[in-house]
């Protein structure tokens, strides 16, 4: 297959137009950002940007993927919690996953919240609706195991469904009970609640480091993770860290039939629960909560950014069940942005592992909810021009618990006389290459990002790449971080992914090997040649997230390992689909699984099209060893099968159909074929429907596909 013809524009390129192509790469743009965003606040403890920037981009991409449903991919981040577990601290599978809270940024949120609950539940006007609210705390998520009323073992969030071993660590706190005490505690129980630092504790922290040369925190947020991710637990018991527990995953049986009553029972058997949370029974009385923590906020002793809000009776929260990542029964509303004035001194241009240009803003220090920044995002060209950013330029900026803030706006009355409009660089300020927008056919911008083309000799690309290679949810090669990559790649040692594997053979024969460079000794030498090695096995869908590969985030990448196994049989797909074309049997297999659309499928064309990209494959190849995909074994009667889901569902969620399909064996998949096994029709079903018709495919209704299943 020919490649993809691409127009560029080598200046400002116009905004995108509406139609699928442009909307389609702004949802792949956004949901780059939210990864390397929860990669950044939930693994390295580290954000860029505020929880406010944060929202406004899961509001946006959320918004984009209502209106487009066709265009929404099984990797969305809006499908995702957190970030994976480090595996330093070995992993913990969660038997009931950590969600997120959906959120309510205004009152209009919040009723809406009641109302779809009620509607949901089909409650009358006169129908009793109890809703708990409590402060959301600014914390670090946190599941302690409780066996016969003992402390058995305490894990992160991590991804949602499995995090951190840090055990140890939570033993050392004093808020947390090694035993249960009083009436009705489970066989076993996860405790779920907040880990947080408080403000006294946090100064009395911050002044200790300052003067030991330690490592002074950013907030009481960052100070409790970084204490609790500790791999000497003893750091840890030096640390005033506190808890709040606020809810439970795997139980055996609970002490009430209700939300305030279970919280209850946590308090009875020793455990500490926060004392504001009350009963409200009405959109108002919410609100009125709301307002009334506000006001509280600065005179507690401990960060919290919002109030959480749950239906109060349990047997309701088990009606009302889950969508996506996030609870029906259950809303997150979040306080305003704090803001401050401040001077933008110069817009910085960084450049990613995929050629992005991302310019930064240098801002003069000002002090945002009690943190000092001094750099912003600016996303990409077109926000600057938008907001018609300049340098000198006095503007507002806002943060939401977070360090680094947003540019709400520019104060103009303020602005500089000689202030000249940004002009967006067209050359990658790395290498020199040209930096250009992918253009539609009608020569509408349909990159909101501007990239460098100088692919492998742009050194800025190459070393991105290969720190998103070692990175934890990649090849996770212990001791291998940023830093070592970057001195790795300017002095010559590694230029490639293969050049990984070979270092230690190559180190040997050196005239100055590692030993003898300043900053490393023989033992942490040792250290970093076995975990290297210890990485020489790699599962499929690691591997292909590896690679880098455009749009190929962690969920597209096992989505392809699940559908092929193997990469032999991946990299013959793609060769069939290189060689056939578009209209190609082939092409049509790729783009047929769920998940994976003609971007997915035009990217990897493009990169197994490259010749360079397949020698350093061939390379790697030798070095390592890729291991098939594992399928969970599973019988069922659509064990095999491959399912479509088309038209509106009631009673299921289209992700929830999906997810329910794959534990139970099936393949899903996102077009009918003659090789599609059932269509799955809700209302409005449209033009899958009949083709599952004309191909003679079985039809199957909601309530038909349930009562399949439930024969398994």
């Amino acid at each position: 297959m020919a490649k993809k013809t691409q127009k560029r524009s080598s200046g400002s390129a116009r905004p995108a137009s509406p139609g699928a192509t442009s909307v389609e790469d702004e949802i792949a743009r956004l949901s780059a950002e939210i990864e390397r965003h929860d990669e950044l606040y939930y693994r390295n403890d580290a954000p860029e940007i505020s929880d406010a920037d944060y929202d406004a981009l899961r509001r946006r991409l959320n918004h984009l993927e209502d209106a487009h449903p066709e265009l929404k991919r099984a990797e969305s981040p809006s499908e995702k919690v957190g970030s994976a577990p480090v595996a330093a601290f070995g992993k913990i599978a969660h038997d009931v996953p950590m969600l997120s809270l959906g959120n309510a940024f205004d009152d209009q949120d919040v009723v809406d919240f009641v109302q779809r609950v009620r509607r949901f539940l089909n409650l009358g006007e006169s129908d009793e609706l109890e809703i708990t609210a409590e402060p959301k705390i600014d914390g670090l998520s946190i599941s302690i195991r409780y066996e016969a009323g003992r402390f058995v073992q305490a894990a992160t969030r991590g991804d949602g469904a499995e995090g951190e071993n840090v055990t140890a660590n939570v033993k050392t706190i004093k808020d947390i009970p090694h035993v249960l005490d009083g009436k009705d505690v489970p066989d076993v129980i996860d405790i779920r609640g907040e880990i947080y630092l408080g403000h006294k504790d946090f100064e009395k922290l911050n002044a200790a480091q300052a003067a030991s040369g330690g490592k002074v925190f950013a907030n009481p947020r960052n100070a409790a993770a970084g204490s609790l991710r500790q791999l000497d637990s003893s750091i840890t018991a030096q640390r005033p860290l506190r808890f709040f527990a606020y809810a439970w995953g795997a139980v055996s049986k609970l002490p009430s039939d209700t939300q305030r009553g279970v919280v209850a029972a946590f308090k009875a058997w020793g455990l500490p629960v926060n004392p504001l949370m009350e009963i409200t029974r009405s959109p108002d009385e919410l609100l009125d909560y709301y307002r009334g923590i506000e006001s509280k906020r600065a005179k507690l002793d401990y960060d919290i950014d919002g109030v959480v809000y749950k239906v109060n009776r349990l047997d309701y929260q088990e009606r009302l069940g889950f969508v996506s990542r996030s609870p029906r029964w259950a809303i997150a509303h979040k306080f305003a942005a704090e803001r401050a004035t401040t001077v933008l001194n110069k817009i910085d241009i960084q450049v990613g592992r995929t050629g992005a240009l991302t310019p930064v803003a240098k801002l003069e220090p000002v002090t945002v909810g009690g943190v000092v920044v001094s750099n912003a995002t600016l996303h990409n060209e077109d926000e600057i021009a938008r907001k018609d950013i300049r340098e000198g330029d006095t503007v507002v900026v806002q943060r939401a618990g977070d360090v680094i803030p947003q540019i709400v706006e520019v104060v103009f009355d303020k602005r500089p006389k000689d202030a000249a409009p940004y002009k967006f660089p067209a050359v990658c300020p790395i290498c020199g290459s040209h930096a250009v927008r992918e253009s539609d056919e009608e020569g509408n911008a349909a990159d909101v990002v501007r990239r460098c083309t100088g692919g492998l000799v742009c050194g800025a690309q190459l070393k991105e790449r290969l720190k998103h290679f070692v990175s934890r949810n990649a090849f996770d090669i212990e001791g291998l971080g940023g830093e070592k990559i970057e001195f790795f790649f300017e002095t010559g040692r590694i230029k490639s992914a293969a050049d990984i594997f070979t270092l230690e053979k190559r180190d040997q024969k050196s005239d100055e090997p590692l030993t003898k460079v300043r900053g490393f000794k023989e033992t942490s030498v040792n250290k970093l040649f076995a975990a290297i090695n210890a990485r020489r096995t790699v599962p499929l869908d690691r591997f292909l997230f590896a690679l880098g590969i455009r749009h190929i985030g962690e969920t597209t990448a096992k989505d392809l390992a699940k559908a092929y196994g193997t990469f032999e049989a991946l990299r013959a797909a793609v060769d069939a689909a290189i060689q056939g074309g578009k209209s190609s049997e082939a092409y049509q297999d790729i783009d047929n699984i769920e998940g994976i659309g003609e971007t997915v499928v035009d990217a990897l064309i493009d990169f197994f099209s490259e010749q360079h990209n397949q020698e350093q494959l061939d390379a790697l190849l030798k070095e390592v060893n890729v291991t098939a995909f594992k399928r969970v074994q599973v019988s069922s009667p659509v064990t095999g099968k491959t399912v479509v889901f088309t038209g509106t569902l009631t009673k299921l969620t289209r992700n929830e159909a999906k997810a329910q399909a794959e534990r139970l064996g099936a393949k899903v998949s996102g077009s009918v074929s003659k090789k599609t096994d059932y269509v799955v029709a809700g209302a409005e079903a449209g033009s899958k429907l009949d083709n599952a018709r004309a191909l003679g495919v079985t039809v199957l209704d909601e309530d038909g596909w349930l009562e399949l299943i439930g024969k398994a």
